[in-house]
Formats: structure tokens, sequence, C-alpha cells
């Protein structure tokens, strides 16, 4: 069974798109596109050119998506030796699960990639601004806010009595099934085995999407993956390859390396390399690092210098995140900091890694405890609760336990529900256990 052509030809489109963006010179490619027949070999043809088109001419970036040529790229780093547990690390892992949940939920009313002036204005009509707590259901109706996610319903204040399915939880608890069962060592295969037997198809989108069609097309194939299959999977018609899916599934990878941000960014990386390429890794590697450095940090920027030592030096993702530091470590105030940040980046909106790496640094260097800090990052807008979660990670490690008002969580009734088939646990706290277990799991201490 193969695709439409239509779907095909709108995937060849957005690779184009994708691929000028990422420096490629695709001269010529796109007057190809235009009169490409209705034929497979002649689509499948055309992606390999869009997929390895030169260079352009000048391009300042070096943006490689093998882990060897990604280390080569890296800041020099010493190899995190092997120590105890920092203290209280499983607690502290609980803490950032926990803040991830109420960050997510927090967000995904209002996930239709809004701008600050936005929320701020529409909350401010209701009284609501700075926001303090889950948003309500009023903000549309009175607050004049332009739309809610279809999800809104079971996700606004009056209306909470569980922890809502949300493909954010849904990665992160994929993250810890996998380091339960095969801990540090799981491979790639592991990994395609955990999203097929647990992973709803129409739960998915872009490059996670793609990979699990295309899995469950191979599933016939016995000695799948075949030579060189893995490296394929994503660069063979797989737009979106940059964007925030494989770093929202980073945080079980950071929970899991307490202090030791290498070794996280490296799982993060086995996971990400999956579906994702360039940038679209640095995300995740940075974001597992960033959770794994909140454990041992002394002040909130030094998470995100840590961070950034794991990701390539001459990438964009780095150049954007190293200057939205900048401007952070600059600000006044939070409102200020986005303003800085929102102002150079507002192009890279929803899903996009870039701005909402800057907009994490603004919030965890203003934050009180992690309630004002989940607050301040959905209110930055764009993907607020991919985001939200992200923040949440991050906040809850490194405040830890007793900086999250219970009234983020009583609302859920200790009920987590989600998308995943094999994932039969409905106790949030008895989930939060198993989070807080993983250090100890993984790195092989009791």
């Amino acid at each position: 069974m193969f695709a439409p052509f239509p779907v095909l030809h709108r995937q060849l489109q957005a690779m184009l798109r994708d691929k000028e963006e990422q420096g490629r010179d695709v001269t010529g490619i796109a007057a190809r596109l235009a009169h490409l027949p209705d034929d497979y070999q002649a689509v499948a043809d055309l992606a390999a050119a869009i997929d390895t088109a030169p260079m352009r001419e000048g391009w300042p970036y070096v943006e490689p998506s093998d882990l060897d040529g990604i280390r080569a790229e890296q800041a020099p780093v010493t190899e995190d030796p092997p120590a105890p547990l920092p203290p209280g690390a499983g607690e502290r892992a609980r803490a950032g699960f926990l803040g991830s949940v109420a960050g997510c939920i927090l967000g995904k009313p209002v996930e239709v990639m809004p701008t600050l002036d936005e929320l701020r204005d529409a909350l401010r009509r209701l009284g609501e601004w700075p926001l303090r707590d889950y948003i309500p259901s009023r903000l549309c109706s009175e607050g004049g806010f332009r739309a809610f996610h279809p999800d809104w319903p079971e996700t606004v204040r009056e209306n909470i009595t569980r922890v809502a399915p949300d493909d954010d939880i849904n990665y992160t608890l994929l993250g810890m099934m996998a380091l339960e069962r095969h801990g540090a060592g799981f491979t790639k295969s592991d990994l395609c085995r955990l999203w097929l037997d647990n992973v709803p198809l129409g739960y998915t989108w872009g490059p996670e999407r793609t990979f699990l069609t295309r899995q469950g097309l191979a599933m016939g194939m016995d000695d799948w993956p075949m030579p060189d299959e893995e490296a394929l999977a994503a660069a063979r018609l797989n737009p979106g390859d940059e964007r925030c899916g494989a770093m929202i599934r980073a945080d079980a990878y950071g929970y899991a390396c307490p202090g030791r941000p290498g070794l996280a960014a490296e799982l993060a990386w086995r996971d990400a390399s999956l579906t994702h390429r360039g940038n679209g890794i640095y995300g995740a590697m940075f974001a597992a690092a960033a959770i794994s450095a909140a454990f041992t940090a002394t002040g909130p920027l030094e998470i995100f210098t840590t961070a950034l030592r794991y990701v390539p030096q001459r990438s964009r993702f780095f150049a954007v995140v190293s200057d939205s530091l900048e401007l952070v470590a600059g600000a006044p105030d939070w409102l200020e900091g986005y303003r800085a940040i929102h102002g150079r980046y507002a192009q890279y909106g929803h899903c996009r890694v870039f701005q909402e790496s800057g907009t994490l640094i603004n919030t965890l260097r203003f934050a009180t405890d992690v309630g004002d800090g989940i607050c301040k990052q959905v209110s930055q807008g764009n993907d607020t609760d991919s985001y939200g979660a992200t923040a949440g990670a991050i906040l809850g490690v490194y405040f830890g336990p007793g900086h999250l008002e219970e009234r983020w969580i009583t609302p859920f009734r200790d009920v987590l529900h989600t998308r995943l088939a094999g994932f039969h646990e409905l106790s949030l706290a008895r989930t939060a256990d198993r989070i807080a277990a993983l250090p100890a799991r993984v790195l092989g201490h009791s």
C-alpha cells in the first residue's frame, strides 16, 4: 500500500522548504516538483535529490546528525565521571515529573500558537493577569480569546478531574518504560518495538507519524531493520525533521541521569535520531542535558550554559540559544526577556525549537518557584503545553520537592490517563514513584 500522490507532493513541498532553510542549494528542484509525474519512482528520486542537495556556498553552519559528528562539534567536555547520585536525586526527579504534568495541562487549552500579548490582553479582561492558576473556561467566552485547543474542555480549571491524555506525557512515559526494561543500553530497535506496541498513529504528528507508518508497513520483514535503514529513516520524505517532536521526548533521560548531562544527551540522541535530524536532535539533547544539569546547578543560567556544551557549536540552534542566553542575562525582568527574544526570533513559532528554548531560559532565570515558572512559560505563548511541560521538568528538578503548591496537583485526584496501549497504571503518584526510581535504576546505585 502506497501513499496517494497528492500526499506525497505535499511532503515533497514541505521537505523543499525545510532543506532550503537548512542551507541546502535546491536550485531547480521546485521546477522538477511542479512537473513531477504520478510515478512512485519519480517521487523517490526527487525525495533523494532534495535530501542530498549540496550545501549553499558560504553557508556558515555545521549541523551533523550522527553522534560522532555531533560530538566532534560540541564544546570540549570532560567525560562525565561515575559518581554517587546527587542528594535527593529521586525526589527531585519526582518533582520534575509532577512539574511537567502541571505545566503541560496548564498550557493545553491555549495550545493555538498565541503570543504573550494575546494571552495577556485576554486574561487581563478577566482579572486573571498575571496568570496564577489553570486556564479558566471563560477565557474564550468572556475574555475574547480567539481560540482554544480542541482538548480544552477537560483541561480548563473548572473541569480538571484527572491528568488528561497528552502526547508530551506519553513520550515521557515511553522513555521511562524504555529505561525500566533495558536500562541505559536500550537500542533504537527497542524503541521501535515500544512505539509500535504502544503509540496510536492518530495521536502523533509530523516525523513521529511518518516513522510509525513506515515501521507498520515494514512489520512483515522479519529482518528489519535492513542495513542503513535506521540511518535513512529520518531522511526520506520526512518533513518537519527539525521541529520539536524529539525535544518533548527527552525528559526521562534527564531524570535518569542526575548530574550526568553528557549521558543524558547521548540517550536523547538515540531516541531523537529515530525521527529527527540536525537541530531537531539538538533540541532533544539540550533539553535532556538541561534537566540533568538542574540536579546540581548552583544557578538557573548555569543549567543552560552546561546544556549548550552538548550541542554543535557551529549550529543554528547554538547561535540562537546562546544569543537568547545573553539577552535573558541582560534583561531586568521576564517580560523584557520575552520582548528581547520574541523581537529577534518571532519567526520561529509553534513547534520550533529555537525561540522556545530561549523562553525556557527566560522562565528559569525569573521564576520564584515551580508554579510561578510554568505560568511564566505558558504566558510566553507558542507551543504552550509542550514547553510548559519542559519548563516544569527543569523547574521541578532545580527547585526540588516542596516548591510546587499542592493546588497544582490535587485537581488530578491521583488519576492519570494516557494514550499508550501498554501503560496500565492509572495512579499519578505511583507513576511519579517510577520516575523517582530512574536515577538509581539507570546509574546502578541503590
